[in-house]
């Protein structure tokens, strides 16, 4: 959600991952649990190459109604729940109910690499700051990571490593300046893993539910998480005893069960969305809630938090948030006033909201149960583009190549790219 930091060092395989900034650490090897063996799986690959680029997308595949896709991907055999663009490569990474993940090119919709070895439906991918790891969860419980090998091409890759620990994965965030991997599980935990070694590196216990959602603040110095029991945890990354707690047993803060969450760019305020269709605004420095927003029809979940920047100051001041609820509404937030700036809308349930990079901050992609994607101004409220091709809902959604195109995954069991500029024949 937030706009793409500048790449890490690469580590060493023994090297032990520190993220530091001003010369204070954040994590180091003494938090290190237990270290997860390779269980030797070989590379896989692929013999074709090109260089691929934006002006090679070639048209979408043909289906029934409006298709306005560049190119499409059909190899899943079930719905697509989660997909994910590389940050820098022509790329994206998929997976579905098949049980199946995929790295493929999004010039051609070729297959690169099939990810197997999950017993149960994919629901999470997600790259690594720099590119060279994929990481896919499933609700299997399995956390898996493959790699890149050498540094020619993105054609070939290997399997790292396994994550063991997690029950059902519920979701999957790396560090913004780091290899460190933040996983969500079914059971209430939180689990905190260093890669490549795979060691553990924290347990976070606390929560009363399955653990819905958990972000690391933009500055990388914090983790919140928040769970369908109610209750919000805010850590430091080194400790397993949360900084702050709140729950449903202030009246104030019961939301029916917590579904979306998100931490604005200067990592002083999250917004955290619940089932019955609340929005509150905590202040991070002092682990209270400031703000009500009440924008959402009441009992219609709030599913994706993301922040706009409207004026290009990037990450000064409380910023601009935008939820995105089962009502089908886009509301827009001005958190230095806590008023709601424009609501825009879709005809069903929102699944997922997505900003463009800090050069066009102000472009905001929605995705809907509609089987719709929309790019929008979020200054005017103006719909730039809509994106159709889908048969059914789409589930996720993902920016790539700067932010040029948005990658999408629905529950037809198709993947879409589609271009976010408006074109000629618009």
């Amino acid at each position: 959600m937030a706009s793409e930091k500048g790449k890490a060092p690469q580590a060493d395989h023994e090297d032990d991952i520190e993220i530091e900034e001003e010369g204070e650490e954040f994590i180091t090897a003494d938090d290190v649990l237990a270290e997860v063996p390779d269980d030797g799986d070989q590379p896989m690959d692929d013999d074709d190459e090109a260089e691929d680029t934006l002006g090679e997308l070639g048209e979408g595949s043909s289906s029934i109604g409006p298709n306005n896709a560049v190119q499409g991907f059909s190899e899943h055999k079930g719905s697509v729940f989660a997909v994910s663009a590389h940050p820098t490569e022509p790329l994206a990474a998929s997976g579905g109910e098949d049980d199946l993940g995929y790295i493929w090119d999004i010039t051609d919709g070729e297959v690169i690499v099939k990810l197997t070895g999950h017993s149960d439906s994919v629901i999470a991918t997600a790259w690594s700051l720099d590119g060279e790891m994929i990481a896919t969860g499933g609700m299997d419980g399995k956390v898996r990571i493959w790699r890149r090998v050498g540094k020619e091409n993105y054609r070939i890759w290997e399997f790292l490593t396994e994550l063991q620990g997690p029950d059902e994965v519920t979701f999957l965030r790396w560090h913004p300046k780091g290899a460190v991997l933040l996983v969500g599980s079914n059971d209430t935990t939180l689990w905190l893993f260093q890669l490549p070694s795979g060691n553990t590196m924290q347990v976070f216990a606390g929560h009363s539910g399955p653990v819905n959602c958990g972000e690391f603040t933009p500055d990388g110095k914090r983790i919140i998480s928040a769970c369908a029991g109610g209750t919000v945890l805010f850590w430091d990354p080194r400790s397993p005893t949360p900084l702050f707690k709140l729950s449903a047993d202030d009246a104030r803060f019961d939301l029916d069960g917590i579904t979306s969450i998100g931490v604005n760019p200067s990592s002083t305020l999250a917004i955290v969305g619940g089932a019955a269709g609340g929005v509150r605004v905590i202040s991070l420095s002092k682990g209270e809630i400031v703000s009500t927003l009440g924008g959402h029809t009441e009992g219609e979940s709030i599913e994706a938090i993301t922040f706009v920047d409207l004026t290009g100051s990037s990450n000064t001041g409380p910023g601009v948030a935008v939820t995105g609820g089962t009502d089908g509404k886009i509301c827009i937030w001005d958190l230095s006033t806590m008023r709601l700036r424009t609501t825009l809308q879709h005809e069903d349930p929102i699944t997922t909201l997505l900003t463009h990079p800090a050069t066009k901050g102000h472009i905001l992609v929605s995705a809907s149960a509609d089987k719709s994607l929309k790019s929008w101004d979020a200054r005017t409220g103006e719909v730039l583009r809509v994106h159709e091709g889908h048969q059914g809902p789409v589930l996720a959604a993902s920016l790539g190549l700067g932010g040029s195109v948005v990658v999408s995954a629905g529950d037809d069991g198709l993947c879409y790219v589609f271009t976010t500029e408006k074109t000629e024949d618009d």
